[in-house]
């Protein structure tokens, strides 16, 4: 038999039998010295403590950082799942607290007005609010939520907290307008309540407006006795405002160039920036008429 003659570029390979042969082998003996030695002992912890031991613990530590992270996850969900019903409670409550306060202050106002009507319990009166009025700071001229159905007839006279609102000057069946006493077109015969000495007030908007006072002229203080601070009530010979209600206090006053009379200022008892509800007096005052 002539010899087998590698060709050049050929591959050396060996056959399958053989290897597998060889493996098979190579299995028994390592499983021979692993059971009756300990000479993989040494090895396989050398080889477990540089590369399982650190996988391990690379995994421990992925695993407990997912587990912080899902814990973390989860109380936030919480926290904002309790923070929303926290700020349900929050906005209930700013709704409720509005609403006594509300409540409070409409109280306060019924209190005035009940006090108001104590004061001046002679007179029969009504409620009313105020609904509209002009595009002012100062409640000059201004509209009530009752009318002619309510009782209610022109010339009658409108107070509020600390006294004299104005006078009722048109109407109809649920509605009234108001046109107070610091309006230009209003005139008052008043007298100073601790002397009975007359005077006439007079409405003066630009005045008001500046100062916070309205004006008054034709004072004969014959006594010389009327200070600042003295209170200033409408008089008996008023022909439209019912006697006794508070206008106001005098802010100034000064003698006129006649040497007879004096005129000056008075601070409204109404605070007529801030008006909200009023009461009506549902009586006229009685007028004479010449036979």
């Amino acid at each position: 038999m002539s010899p087998v003659v590698k060709k050049k570029g050929e591959k050396f390979t060996i056959p399958s039998k053989y290897l597998l042969f060889a493996l098979s082998a190579l299995c028994c003996l390592l499983l021979v010295l692993s059971i009756f030695t300990t000479v993989f002992d040494t090895a396989l912890s050398y080889v477990a403590g540089y590369a399982v031991v650190p996988f391990q613990k690379g995994i421990s530590i992925v695993g407990t950082f997912l587990t912080d992270r899902a814990d973390l996850y989860a109380d936030m969900q919480e926290l904002i799942a309790e923070n929303e019903s926290l700020q349900e409670q929050v906005d209930d409550l700013t709704v409720e607290v509005n609403r006594l306060q509300q409540d409070r202050y409409e109280l306060n106002e019924l209190r005035k007005l009940f006090d108001l009507d104590e004061q001046y319990g002679s007179y029969t009166k009504t409620g009313a609010r105020i609904i509209s009025s002009e595009s002012t700071n100062w409640y000059y001229s201004f509209v009530i939520d009752k009318g002619t159905d309510d009782g209610l007839a022109v010339d009658m006279n409108v107070i509020a907290d600390g006294g004299l609102v104005g006078i009722i000057t048109k109407v109809g069946p649920n509605w009234a307008r108001v046109s107070s006493i610091i309006s230009d077109d209003v005139y008052i015969m008043s007298q100073v309540l601790s002397t009975q000495d007359n005077l006439l007030v007079a409405g003066d908007l630009a005045l008001i407006q500046s100062d916070g006072v309205i004006s008054f002229s034709q004072l004969l203080d014959t006594t010389d006795t009327v200070a600042v601070g003295d209170k200033i009530v409408t008089s008996n010979i008023s022909d439209k405002f019912l006697p006794g209600l508070v206008v106001g206090y005098i802010q100034s006053v000064s003698m006129d160039a006649n040497n007879m009379t004096k005129s000056g200022t008075i601070l409204p008892a109404v605070d007529f920036n801030h008006l909200e509800e009023v009461l009506v007096i549902l009586e006229l005052k009685e007028t004479y008429e010449e036979e």
